[in-house]
Protein backbone atom coordinates (compact mmCIF):
# COMPACT_ATOMS: atom_id res chain seq x y z
CA UNK A 1 0.00 0.00 0.00
CA UNK A 2 1.38 3.40 -1.00
CA UNK A 3 -0.17 5.96 1.30
CA UNK A 4 2.57 8.48 2.14
CA UNK A 5 6.35 8.68 2.39
CA UNK A 6 8.46 10.33 5.09
CA UNK A 7 11.80 11.75 3.93
CA UNK A 8 14.76 11.32 6.25
CA UNK A 9 17.99 13.23 5.58
CA UNK A 10 20.59 10.75 6.78
CA UNK A 11 24.03 11.91 7.82
CA UNK A 12 26.41 12.02 10.77
CA UNK A 13 23.57 13.04 13.08
CA UNK A 14 20.98 10.59 11.70
CA UNK A 15 22.26 7.08 11.01
CA UNK A 16 20.41 3.89 10.07
CA UNK A 17 20.19 3.00 13.78
CA UNK A 18 18.74 6.42 14.57
CA UNK A 19 16.20 5.97 11.77
CA UNK A 20 15.29 2.54 13.12
CA UNK A 21 14.43 4.13 16.46
CA UNK A 22 12.05 6.48 14.61
CA UNK A 23 10.05 3.65 13.04
CA UNK A 24 7.38 3.46 15.79
CA UNK A 25 6.84 7.24 15.58
CA UNK A 26 6.55 7.18 11.78
CA UNK A 27 4.14 4.23 11.87
CA UNK A 28 2.01 6.07 14.40
CA UNK A 29 2.07 9.23 12.30
CA UNK A 30 0.36 7.32 9.50
CA UNK A 31 2.88 7.16 6.63
CA UNK A 32 3.41 3.96 4.69
CA UNK A 33 7.06 4.30 3.68
CA UNK A 34 10.34 5.51 5.15
CA UNK A 35 12.12 7.47 2.41
CA UNK A 36 15.91 7.53 2.81
CA UNK A 37 18.39 9.98 1.34
CA UNK A 38 21.30 8.42 -0.64
CA UNK A 39 22.86 5.66 1.44
CA UNK A 40 25.75 4.23 -0.57
CA UNK A 41 29.36 4.84 0.39
CA UNK A 42 29.96 8.57 -0.01
CA UNK A 43 32.85 10.82 0.94
CA UNK A 44 33.82 10.57 4.61
CA UNK A 45 31.70 13.00 6.62
CA UNK A 46 29.23 13.63 3.78
CA UNK A 47 26.15 15.44 5.08
CA UNK A 48 23.92 14.51 2.13
CA UNK A 49 25.15 11.34 0.38
CA UNK A 50 25.04 12.65 -3.19
CA UNK A 51 28.85 12.40 -3.46
CA UNK A 52 29.06 8.60 -3.83
CA UNK A 53 32.57 7.13 -3.80
CA UNK A 54 31.77 3.42 -3.96
CA UNK A 55 28.34 2.32 -5.24
CA UNK A 56 29.09 -1.30 -4.39
CA UNK A 57 28.90 -0.64 -0.63
CA UNK A 58 26.34 0.73 1.79
CA UNK A 59 27.62 3.72 3.76
CA UNK A 60 29.80 2.68 6.69
CA UNK A 61 29.35 6.10 8.30
CA UNK A 62 25.58 5.53 8.38
CA UNK A 63 26.07 2.09 9.94
CA UNK A 64 26.80 -0.21 7.02
CA UNK A 65 24.67 -2.75 5.20
CA UNK A 66 23.81 -4.76 8.31
CA UNK A 67 22.29 -1.67 9.93
CA UNK A 68 20.36 -0.79 6.77
CA UNK A 69 18.92 -4.30 6.64
CA UNK A 70 17.98 -4.05 10.33
CA UNK A 71 16.22 -0.74 9.66
CA UNK A 72 14.33 -2.30 6.78
CA UNK A 73 13.31 -5.31 8.85
CA UNK A 74 12.04 -3.06 11.64
CA UNK A 75 10.13 -0.93 9.15
CA UNK A 76 8.55 -3.98 7.53
CA UNK A 77 7.58 -5.40 10.90
CA UNK A 78 5.80 -2.12 11.66
CA UNK A 79 3.99 -2.26 8.32
CA UNK A 80 6.22 0.32 6.58
CA UNK A 81 8.11 0.05 3.32
CA UNK A 82 11.47 1.62 2.44
CA UNK A 83 12.19 3.99 -0.46
CA UNK A 84 15.82 4.75 -1.31
CA UNK A 85 17.17 7.79 -3.15
CA UNK A 86 19.88 6.85 -5.68
CA UNK A 87 22.19 8.99 -7.81
CA UNK A 88 22.91 7.47 -11.25
CA UNK A 89 24.06 10.67 -12.96
CA UNK A 90 27.25 11.47 -11.05
CA UNK A 91 29.76 10.42 -8.42
CA UNK A 92 32.55 11.99 -6.38
CA UNK A 93 35.51 12.94 -8.56
CA UNK A 94 37.87 10.84 -6.43
CA UNK A 95 36.21 7.67 -7.74
CA UNK A 96 37.63 8.36 -11.21
CA UNK A 97 41.09 7.18 -10.10
CA UNK A 98 39.80 3.66 -9.49
CA UNK A 99 37.25 3.56 -12.33
CA UNK A 100 38.20 5.98 -15.12
CA UNK A 101 36.04 4.13 -17.64
CA UNK A 102 32.88 4.90 -15.71
CA UNK A 103 33.06 8.63 -16.37
CA UNK A 104 31.84 10.72 -19.29
CA UNK A 105 35.06 12.30 -20.53
CA UNK A 106 35.89 14.17 -23.73
CA UNK A 107 38.81 12.22 -25.25
CA UNK A 108 40.08 15.34 -27.01
CA UNK A 109 40.41 17.63 -23.99
CA UNK A 110 40.12 15.33 -20.97
CA UNK A 111 37.22 17.42 -19.66
CA UNK A 112 34.67 15.32 -17.79
CA UNK A 113 30.97 16.14 -17.72
CA UNK A 114 30.04 17.63 -14.36
CA UNK A 115 26.94 17.68 -12.20
CA UNK A 116 25.82 21.22 -12.97
CA UNK A 117 28.88 23.41 -12.26
CA UNK A 118 30.37 21.28 -9.48
CA UNK A 119 33.88 20.22 -10.46
CA UNK A 120 34.16 17.49 -7.82
CA UNK A 121 30.95 15.67 -8.89
CA UNK A 122 31.51 14.02 -12.27
CA UNK A 123 29.10 12.51 -14.79
CA UNK A 124 28.80 8.73 -15.05
CA UNK A 125 28.11 6.79 -18.28
CA UNK A 126 25.24 4.66 -17.00
CA UNK A 127 24.06 4.24 -20.60
CA UNK A 128 26.94 1.74 -20.92
CA UNK A 129 25.56 -1.65 -19.78
CA UNK A 130 28.79 -2.57 -18.00
CA UNK A 131 28.87 0.73 -16.12
CA UNK A 132 25.20 0.33 -15.23
CA UNK A 133 25.82 -3.13 -13.78
CA UNK A 134 28.88 -2.04 -11.85
CA UNK A 135 27.22 1.02 -10.33
CA UNK A 136 23.81 -0.56 -9.66
CA UNK A 137 24.62 -4.09 -8.49
CA UNK A 138 24.27 -3.28 -4.79
CA UNK A 139 21.06 -1.25 -5.20
CA UNK A 140 19.47 -3.97 -7.33
CA UNK A 141 20.54 -6.58 -4.78
CA UNK A 142 18.78 -4.60 -2.04
CA UNK A 143 15.68 -4.39 -4.23
CA UNK A 144 15.76 -8.11 -5.07
CA UNK A 145 16.19 -9.02 -1.40
CA UNK A 146 13.19 -6.89 -0.42
CA UNK A 147 15.30 -4.56 1.70
CA UNK A 148 14.29 -1.62 -0.49
CA UNK A 149 10.72 -1.37 -1.82
CA UNK A 150 11.07 1.63 -4.11
CA UNK A 151 13.62 3.97 -5.67
CA UNK A 152 13.81 7.72 -6.15
CA UNK A 153 16.02 8.62 -9.11
CA UNK A 154 18.03 11.80 -8.70
CA UNK A 155 18.40 14.09 -11.75
CA UNK A 156 17.37 11.70 -14.57
CA UNK A 157 17.63 14.64 -17.00
CA UNK A 158 21.40 14.42 -16.78
CA UNK A 159 21.46 10.96 -18.33
CA UNK A 160 22.23 10.27 -21.96
CA UNK A 161 19.13 8.09 -22.31
CA UNK A 162 16.66 8.53 -19.42
CA UNK A 163 14.02 6.25 -20.96
CA UNK A 164 16.51 3.46 -21.64
CA UNK A 165 17.88 3.75 -18.11
CA UNK A 166 14.42 3.56 -16.52
CA UNK A 167 13.48 0.59 -18.68
CA UNK A 168 16.65 -1.20 -17.60
CA UNK A 169 15.78 -0.57 -13.94
CA UNK A 170 12.29 -1.95 -14.47
CA UNK A 171 13.61 -5.01 -16.28
CA UNK A 172 15.94 -5.67 -13.36
CA UNK A 173 13.07 -5.72 -10.87
CA UNK A 174 12.66 -2.10 -9.73
CA UNK A 175 8.89 -1.77 -10.06
CA UNK A 176 8.31 1.27 -7.86
CA UNK A 177 10.32 4.19 -9.17
CA UNK A 178 9.87 7.96 -8.87
CA UNK A 179 11.94 10.48 -10.82
CA UNK A 180 13.20 13.84 -9.67
CA UNK A 181 12.09 15.31 -12.96
CA UNK A 182 11.38 19.06 -12.95
CA UNK A 183 8.16 19.48 -14.96
CA UNK A 184 7.66 23.11 -15.90
CA UNK A 185 4.15 24.66 -15.80
CA UNK A 186 2.28 23.37 -18.86
CA UNK A 187 4.72 20.49 -19.42
CA UNK A 188 3.81 16.84 -18.80
CA UNK A 189 5.94 13.91 -17.70
CA UNK A 190 6.57 11.64 -20.69
CA UNK A 191 3.85 8.99 -20.77
CA UNK A 192 6.20 6.19 -21.88
CA UNK A 193 8.47 6.44 -18.83
CA UNK A 194 8.05 3.26 -16.72
CA UNK A 195 7.74 5.12 -13.43
CA UNK A 196 5.09 5.95 -10.84
CA UNK A 197 5.57 9.67 -11.42
CA UNK A 198 7.69 12.60 -10.32
CA UNK A 199 8.74 13.62 -6.82
CA UNK A 200 6.04 16.30 -6.85
CA UNK A 201 7.40 19.79 -7.46
CA UNK A 202 4.54 20.59 -9.82
CA UNK A 203 2.11 20.01 -6.95
CA UNK A 204 4.16 22.25 -4.66
CA UNK A 205 3.81 25.17 -7.05
CA UNK A 206 0.10 24.64 -7.62
CA UNK A 207 -0.55 24.27 -3.89
CA UNK A 208 0.97 27.64 -3.06
CA UNK A 209 -0.22 29.33 -6.25
CA UNK A 210 -3.89 28.81 -5.48
CA UNK A 211 -3.52 30.91 -2.30
CA UNK A 212 -1.85 33.85 -4.05
CA UNK A 213 -4.33 36.68 -4.57
CA UNK A 214 -3.89 38.02 -8.14
CA UNK A 215 -5.36 41.36 -7.03
CA UNK A 216 -2.04 42.09 -5.29
CA UNK A 217 0.00 41.79 -8.48
CA UNK A 218 -0.52 45.42 -9.48
CA UNK A 219 0.75 46.54 -6.08
CA UNK A 220 3.77 44.24 -5.84
CA UNK A 221 5.00 44.80 -9.40
CA UNK A 222 4.70 43.13 -12.78
CA UNK A 223 8.21 43.05 -14.27
CA UNK A 224 9.01 40.24 -16.70
CA UNK A 225 10.52 37.16 -15.09
CA UNK A 226 11.20 35.56 -18.48
CA UNK A 227 13.55 38.41 -19.42
CA UNK A 228 15.50 37.95 -16.18
CA UNK A 229 15.64 34.18 -16.64
CA UNK A 230 16.79 34.33 -20.26
CA UNK A 231 19.55 36.81 -19.43
CA UNK A 232 20.74 34.63 -16.54
CA UNK A 233 20.78 31.52 -18.72
CA UNK A 234 22.88 33.31 -21.34
CA UNK A 235 25.34 34.31 -18.64
CA UNK A 236 25.59 30.69 -17.52
CA UNK A 237 26.36 29.52 -21.05
CA UNK A 238 29.06 32.13 -21.59
CA UNK A 239 30.71 31.84 -18.19
CA UNK A 240 29.89 28.77 -16.14
CA UNK A 241 29.28 26.31 -18.97
CA UNK A 242 31.71 27.61 -21.58
CA UNK A 243 33.64 24.31 -21.60
CA UNK A 244 30.44 22.36 -22.18
CA UNK A 245 29.52 24.75 -25.02
CA UNK A 246 32.95 24.32 -26.61
CA UNK A 247 32.54 20.54 -26.44
CA UNK A 248 29.23 20.81 -28.29
CA UNK A 249 30.70 23.16 -30.90
CA UNK A 250 33.42 20.60 -31.66
CA UNK A 251 30.78 17.92 -32.14
CA UNK A 252 28.90 20.01 -34.74
CA UNK A 253 31.24 22.66 -36.16
CA UNK A 254 28.90 23.57 -39.02
CA UNK A 255 25.72 23.79 -36.95
CA UNK A 256 22.80 25.58 -38.57
CA UNK A 257 22.42 28.03 -35.69
CA UNK A 258 24.13 29.32 -32.57
CA UNK A 259 24.72 26.42 -30.23
CA UNK A 260 25.30 28.75 -27.28
CA UNK A 261 22.07 30.63 -27.91
CA UNK A 262 20.22 27.34 -28.26
CA UNK A 263 21.30 26.21 -24.79
CA UNK A 264 19.68 29.28 -23.26
CA UNK A 265 16.59 29.33 -25.45
CA UNK A 266 14.90 26.04 -24.50
CA UNK A 267 11.83 26.83 -22.32
CA UNK A 268 11.94 23.48 -20.46
CA UNK A 269 14.73 21.45 -18.90
CA UNK A 270 15.34 19.20 -21.89
CA UNK A 271 14.02 17.23 -24.82
CA UNK A 272 14.27 13.44 -25.21
CA UNK A 273 15.25 12.80 -28.82
CA UNK A 274 16.64 9.27 -29.18
CA UNK A 275 17.40 6.82 -32.00
CA UNK A 276 13.73 6.94 -33.00
CA UNK A 277 14.04 10.65 -33.71
CA UNK A 278 12.12 13.53 -32.10
CA UNK A 279 8.64 12.88 -30.71
CA UNK A 280 5.73 15.25 -31.28
CA UNK A 281 6.41 16.67 -27.81
CA UNK A 282 10.06 17.25 -28.66
CA UNK A 283 9.20 18.96 -31.94
CA UNK A 284 6.63 21.18 -30.27
CA UNK A 285 9.05 22.51 -27.66
CA UNK A 286 11.87 22.90 -30.19
CA UNK A 287 9.54 24.76 -32.53
CA UNK A 288 8.41 27.05 -29.71
CA UNK A 289 12.04 28.03 -29.13
CA UNK A 290 12.92 28.27 -32.84
CA UNK A 291 15.27 25.31 -32.46
CA UNK A 292 13.90 22.73 -34.90
CA UNK A 293 17.36 22.53 -36.44
CA UNK A 294 18.74 20.92 -33.26
CA UNK A 295 16.94 17.65 -34.01
CA UNK A 296 18.88 17.36 -37.26
CA UNK A 297 22.30 17.45 -35.63
CA UNK A 298 24.75 14.56 -35.34
CA UNK A 299 23.55 11.94 -32.90
CA UNK A 300 26.40 12.48 -30.43
CA UNK A 301 25.74 16.22 -30.49
CA UNK A 302 22.00 15.86 -29.87
CA UNK A 303 22.59 13.49 -26.96
CA UNK A 304 25.10 15.77 -25.26
CA UNK A 305 23.08 18.93 -26.01
CA UNK A 306 20.14 17.34 -24.20
CA UNK A 307 22.38 16.61 -21.22
CA UNK A 308 23.59 20.22 -21.15
CA UNK A 309 20.33 22.19 -21.25
CA UNK A 310 19.26 20.97 -17.75
CA UNK A 311 22.33 22.43 -15.97
CA UNK A 312 21.87 25.70 -17.88
CA UNK A 313 18.23 25.84 -16.79
CA UNK A 314 18.92 24.87 -13.18
CA UNK A 315 21.83 27.23 -12.63
CA UNK A 316 20.40 30.04 -14.74
CA UNK A 317 16.86 30.00 -13.40
CA UNK A 318 16.74 28.32 -9.98
CA UNK A 319 20.19 29.37 -8.79
CA UNK A 320 20.41 32.82 -10.37
CA UNK A 321 17.15 34.32 -11.66
CA UNK A 322 15.23 33.18 -8.57
CA UNK A 323 17.61 35.33 -6.51
CA UNK A 324 17.36 38.32 -8.85
CA UNK A 325 13.61 38.44 -9.41
CA UNK A 326 12.13 39.05 -5.99
CA UNK A 327 8.57 40.22 -6.63
CA UNK A 328 7.00 37.47 -4.47
CA UNK A 329 9.42 34.85 -3.21
CA UNK A 330 6.67 32.30 -2.54
CA UNK A 331 6.64 31.70 -6.30
CA UNK A 332 10.43 31.27 -6.60
CA UNK A 333 10.79 27.55 -6.06
CA UNK A 334 11.91 24.48 -7.95
CA UNK A 335 9.79 23.93 -11.05
CA UNK A 336 7.90 27.17 -10.55
CA UNK A 337 7.38 30.22 -12.74
CA UNK A 338 7.55 33.45 -10.70
CA UNK A 339 5.92 35.21 -13.65
CA UNK A 340 2.74 33.19 -12.99
CA UNK A 341 1.12 35.22 -10.21
CA UNK A 342 -1.00 32.49 -8.70
CA UNK A 343 -3.43 30.01 -10.24
CA UNK A 344 -7.21 29.62 -10.19
CA UNK A 345 -9.15 27.05 -8.21
CA UNK A 346 -10.12 25.47 -11.53
CA UNK A 347 -6.46 25.10 -12.48
CA UNK A 348 -5.71 23.41 -9.17
CA UNK A 349 -8.53 20.91 -9.74
CA UNK A 350 -7.28 20.23 -13.26
CA UNK A 351 -3.90 19.20 -11.85
CA UNK A 352 -5.52 16.84 -9.36
CA UNK A 353 -7.80 15.30 -11.97
CA UNK A 354 -4.84 14.74 -14.30
CA UNK A 355 -2.75 13.19 -11.57
CA UNK A 356 -5.55 10.85 -10.47
CA UNK A 357 -6.00 9.73 -14.06
CA UNK A 358 -2.45 9.64 -15.45
CA UNK A 359 -0.07 9.31 -12.50
CA UNK A 360 -2.14 8.10 -9.51
CA UNK A 361 0.96 7.13 -7.50
CA UNK A 362 3.07 10.21 -8.24
CA UNK A 363 4.52 11.94 -5.21
CA UNK A 364 3.18 15.26 -4.01
CA UNK A 365 5.45 17.48 -1.96
CA UNK A 366 5.55 20.85 -0.23
CA UNK A 367 9.18 20.71 0.84
CA UNK A 368 12.39 18.86 -0.07
CA UNK A 369 16.07 19.32 0.68
CA UNK A 370 16.29 21.24 -2.63
CA UNK A 371 13.49 23.77 -2.13
CA UNK A 372 14.41 27.42 -1.65
CA UNK A 373 12.49 27.73 1.62
CA UNK A 374 10.25 25.57 3.79
CA UNK A 375 6.54 25.22 3.11
CA UNK A 376 5.63 27.32 6.15
CA UNK A 377 7.92 30.16 5.07
CA UNK A 378 6.49 29.97 1.55
CA UNK A 379 2.97 30.18 3.01
CA UNK A 380 3.82 33.27 5.01
CA UNK A 381 5.25 35.03 1.96
CA UNK A 382 2.15 34.11 -0.04
CA UNK A 383 0.07 35.71 2.72
CA UNK A 384 1.65 39.05 1.83
CA UNK A 385 -0.80 39.07 -1.11
CA UNK A 386 -3.65 39.06 1.44
CA UNK A 387 -2.33 42.21 3.16
CA UNK A 388 -0.20 43.88 0.44
CA UNK A 389 -0.77 47.47 1.55
CA UNK A 390 0.59 46.70 5.00
CA UNK A 391 3.71 45.13 3.56
CA UNK A 392 4.25 48.04 1.19
CA UNK A 393 3.98 50.47 4.11
CA UNK A 394 6.64 48.51 5.99
CA UNK A 395 8.85 48.37 2.89
CA UNK A 396 8.57 52.13 2.41
CA UNK A 397 9.63 52.62 6.02
CA UNK A 398 12.68 50.34 6.13
CA UNK A 399 14.04 50.00 2.59
CA UNK A 400 15.60 53.49 2.40
CA UNK A 401 18.28 52.22 4.82
CA UNK A 402 19.07 49.09 2.80
CA UNK A 403 22.45 49.03 0.99
CA UNK A 404 20.54 48.04 -2.19
CA UNK A 405 16.78 48.45 -2.59
CA UNK A 406 16.21 45.39 -4.80
CA UNK A 407 18.20 43.20 -2.43
CA UNK A 408 16.37 44.81 0.47
CA UNK A 409 12.97 43.88 -1.01
CA UNK A 410 14.17 40.28 -1.33
CA UNK A 411 15.52 40.03 2.21
CA UNK A 412 12.64 41.90 3.84
CA UNK A 413 10.25 39.19 2.61
CA UNK A 414 12.63 36.60 4.04
CA UNK A 415 12.91 38.20 7.47
CA UNK A 416 9.19 38.77 8.03
CA UNK A 417 8.44 35.18 6.98
CA UNK A 418 11.44 33.55 8.67
CA UNK A 419 12.69 35.66 11.61
CA UNK A 420 15.38 33.13 12.47
CA UNK A 421 18.65 33.65 14.34
CA UNK A 422 21.32 36.13 13.31
CA UNK A 423 23.72 33.31 12.45
CA UNK A 424 21.24 31.64 10.12
CA UNK A 425 20.27 34.91 8.45
CA UNK A 426 23.88 35.93 7.81
CA UNK A 427 24.60 32.55 6.21
CA UNK A 428 21.51 32.95 4.05
CA UNK A 429 22.46 36.49 2.98
CA UNK A 430 25.88 35.29 1.88
CA UNK A 431 24.47 32.41 -0.15
CA UNK A 432 21.64 34.45 -1.70
CA UNK A 433 23.91 37.31 -2.76
CA UNK A 434 26.44 34.93 -4.29
CA UNK A 435 23.74 33.01 -6.14
CA UNK A 436 22.34 36.33 -7.36
CA UNK A 437 25.74 37.06 -8.98
CA UNK A 438 25.34 40.83 -9.23
CA UNK A 439 26.90 42.53 -6.20
CA UNK A 440 28.79 39.37 -5.15
CA UNK A 441 29.32 35.81 -6.40
CA UNK A 442 30.97 32.54 -5.49
CA UNK A 443 33.73 33.24 -8.01
CA UNK A 444 34.31 36.83 -6.85
CA UNK A 445 32.83 37.31 -3.38
CA UNK A 446 32.33 40.89 -2.20
CA UNK A 447 32.61 40.35 1.53
CA UNK A 448 32.33 44.05 2.33
CA UNK A 449 28.96 44.28 0.62
CA UNK A 450 27.82 40.97 2.08
CA UNK A 451 28.66 42.23 5.56
CA UNK A 452 26.80 45.50 4.97
CA UNK A 453 23.68 43.71 3.74
CA UNK A 454 23.94 41.18 6.54
CA UNK A 455 24.14 43.95 9.11
CA UNK A 456 21.03 45.61 7.67
CA UNK A 457 19.11 42.32 7.53
CA UNK A 458 20.03 41.45 11.12
CA UNK A 459 18.99 44.95 12.22
CA UNK A 460 15.49 44.16 10.99
CA UNK A 461 15.17 41.52 13.70
CA UNK A 462 15.34 44.23 16.32
CA UNK A 463 13.06 46.69 14.51
CA UNK A 464 9.72 46.86 16.31
CA UNK A 465 7.92 47.62 13.05
CA UNK A 466 9.33 44.50 11.41
CA UNK A 467 8.68 42.35 14.47
CA UNK A 468 5.07 43.51 14.63
CA UNK A 469 4.48 42.81 10.94
CA UNK A 470 6.15 39.37 11.19
CA UNK A 471 3.79 38.46 14.03
CA UNK A 472 0.80 39.75 12.08
CA UNK A 473 1.91 37.88 8.95
CA UNK A 474 2.26 34.59 10.81
CA UNK A 475 -1.31 34.95 12.04
CA UNK A 476 -2.67 35.84 8.60
CA UNK A 477 -0.73 32.96 7.04
CA UNK A 478 -1.92 30.22 9.40
CA UNK A 479 -4.85 29.21 7.13
CA UNK A 480 -2.38 28.91 4.24
CA UNK A 481 0.11 26.91 6.32
CA UNK A 482 -2.59 24.43 7.30
CA UNK A 483 -4.55 24.70 4.06
CA UNK A 484 -1.72 23.70 1.75
CA UNK A 485 -0.88 20.84 4.11
CA UNK A 486 -4.47 19.60 3.99
CA UNK A 487 -4.45 19.82 0.19
CA UNK A 488 -1.21 17.85 -0.01
CA UNK A 489 -2.28 15.12 2.39
CA UNK A 490 -5.71 14.56 0.80
CA UNK A 491 -5.09 15.13 -2.94
CA UNK A 492 -4.47 12.32 -5.44
CA UNK A 493 -0.97 10.95 -5.37
CA UNK A 494 1.44 9.87 -2.65
CA UNK A 495 2.22 12.76 -0.26
CA UNK A 496 5.83 13.04 0.83
CA UNK A 497 6.36 14.52 4.30
CA UNK A 498 9.80 16.08 4.69
CA UNK A 499 11.36 15.45 8.08
CA UNK A 500 9.86 17.88 10.59
CA UNK A 501 7.24 19.33 8.27
CA UNK A 502 4.41 17.61 10.13
CA UNK A 503 4.73 20.51 12.58
CA UNK A 504 5.84 24.14 12.29
CA UNK A 505 8.99 24.15 10.17
CA UNK A 506 10.72 27.46 9.52
CA UNK A 507 13.74 26.96 7.27
CA UNK A 508 15.59 28.61 4.43
CA UNK A 509 17.56 27.08 1.59
CA UNK A 510 20.03 24.19 2.00
CA UNK A 511 21.88 23.65 4.30
CA UNK A 512 19.47 25.48 6.64
CA UNK A 513 16.73 22.96 5.86
CA UNK A 514 18.95 20.05 6.99
CA UNK A 515 19.36 21.25 10.56
CA UNK A 516 18.82 18.62 13.29
CA UNK A 517 15.20 17.75 14.00
CA UNK A 518 13.83 17.69 17.55
CA UNK A 519 12.20 14.28 17.38
CA UNK A 520 11.03 14.32 20.98
CA UNK A 521 9.17 17.58 20.39
CA UNK A 522 7.52 16.10 17.30
CA UNK A 523 6.42 12.99 19.19
CA UNK A 524 4.65 15.07 21.84
CA UNK A 525 3.33 17.88 19.64
CA UNK A 526 -0.36 18.67 19.75
CA UNK A 527 -0.15 21.70 17.46
CA UNK A 528 -2.86 22.23 14.84
CA UNK A 529 -0.47 21.21 12.05
CA UNK A 530 0.59 18.03 13.83
CA UNK A 531 -3.03 17.10 14.56
CA UNK A 532 -4.01 17.85 10.96
CA UNK A 533 -1.19 15.66 9.65
CA UNK A 534 -2.22 12.69 11.76
CA UNK A 535 -5.91 13.10 10.94
CA UNK A 536 -5.37 13.49 7.20
CA UNK A 537 -2.96 10.55 6.93
CA UNK A 538 -5.43 8.37 8.82
CA UNK A 539 -8.27 9.38 6.52
CA UNK A 540 -6.66 9.52 3.06
CA UNK A 541 -6.81 6.66 0.57
CA UNK A 542 -3.73 4.86 -0.67
CA UNK A 543 -2.53 6.61 -3.81
CA UNK A 544 -5.46 7.96 -5.80
CA UNK A 545 -9.17 7.17 -5.74
CA UNK A 546 -12.19 8.74 -7.41
CA UNK A 547 -11.76 12.52 -7.37
CA UNK A 548 -14.79 14.80 -7.47
CA UNK A 549 -14.26 18.59 -7.46
CA UNK A 550 -16.99 20.54 -5.67
CA UNK A 551 -17.87 24.00 -6.92
CA UNK A 552 -17.04 26.73 -4.41
CA UNK A 553 -16.27 30.45 -4.48
CA UNK A 554 -12.67 31.18 -3.44
CA UNK A 555 -12.28 27.71 -1.95
CA UNK A 556 -10.89 24.36 -3.05
CA UNK A 557 -13.30 21.56 -2.14
CA UNK A 558 -13.42 17.94 -3.27
CA UNK A 559 -14.24 14.38 -2.39
CA UNK A 560 -11.30 12.03 -2.87
CA UNK A 561 -12.20 8.46 -2.07
CA UNK A 562 -13.65 8.49 1.44
CA UNK A 563 -12.24 11.94 2.25
CA UNK A 564 -13.85 15.36 1.94
CA UNK A 565 -11.52 18.37 2.06
CA UNK A 566 -12.39 22.05 1.82
CA UNK A 567 -9.91 24.93 2.05
CA UNK A 568 -10.57 28.65 1.73
CA UNK A 569 -7.99 30.25 -0.56
CA UNK A 570 -9.04 33.83 0.27
CA UNK A 571 -9.72 35.30 3.71
CA UNK A 572 -13.28 34.76 4.89
CA UNK A 573 -14.38 32.54 1.99
CA UNK A 574 -17.29 30.26 2.85
CA UNK A 575 -16.75 26.50 2.75
CA UNK A 576 -19.28 24.07 1.31
CA UNK A 577 -20.66 21.74 3.95
CA UNK A 578 -19.44 18.16 3.92
CA UNK A 579 -21.65 15.82 1.88
CA UNK A 580 -24.15 13.64 3.66
CA UNK A 581 -22.58 10.63 5.27
CA UNK A 582 -19.29 12.34 6.19
CA UNK A 583 -18.15 13.21 9.71
CA UNK A 584 -15.60 15.85 10.70
CA UNK A 585 -12.03 14.62 11.30
CA UNK A 586 -10.33 18.02 11.60
CA UNK A 587 -11.56 21.58 11.51
CA UNK A 588 -9.84 24.97 11.77
CA UNK A 589 -10.63 28.45 10.46
CA UNK A 590 -10.77 28.26 6.67
CA UNK A 591 -10.61 24.48 6.35
CA UNK A 592 -12.49 21.27 6.93
CA UNK A 593 -11.50 17.61 6.73
CA UNK A 594 -14.24 15.00 6.90
CA UNK A 595 -14.30 11.24 6.44
CA UNK A 596 -17.05 9.03 5.11
CA UNK A 597 -18.81 7.10 7.87
CA UNK A 598 -18.27 3.39 7.66
CA UNK A 599 -21.40 1.30 7.27
CA UNK A 600 -22.44 -0.62 10.36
Amino acid sequence: MLKATYRLQLGPGLTFADAQRLVPYLAGLGVSHVYLSPSLQARPGSTHGYDVMDPSRVSEELGGEEALRALSAAAHEAGLGVVLDIVPNHMAAEARDAHPGWFDTDPETGFTRRFFDIDDLLGVRVEDPEVFEATHAKVLELVADGVVDGLRIDHPDGLADPLGYLRRLRDRGAERVWVEKIVDPGEQLRADWPVLGTTGYEFLNDAIGVFVDPAAEALLGNGSFSDVAEAAKREMVQRTFSREAEWLERLWPDARGSIRESLAALPVYRTYVDERGPSDEDLAVLREAGLEWIAGGPRDFVRRWQQTTPPVMAKGVEDTAFYRYGRLLALNDVGGDPGRFGISVERFHEGNVRRASDWPLAMTTLQTHDTKRSADVRARIAAITWIPEEFLALADAVLPDAPDRDEGWFFLQTVVAAPVSEERLRAYVEKALRERKLSSSWAEPNEVHERAVGNWVVSLLADDRVRAFASRLAEVAEPIVLGQKLLQLTSPGVPDVYQGDEDEFIALVDPDNRRPVDWQALRSSDSPKARLTRAALAARPAGSADYEPIDAQDAVAYVHGDVYAAVAVRPGAALPAAPSGFETAFEAPGMLLAQRRLSA
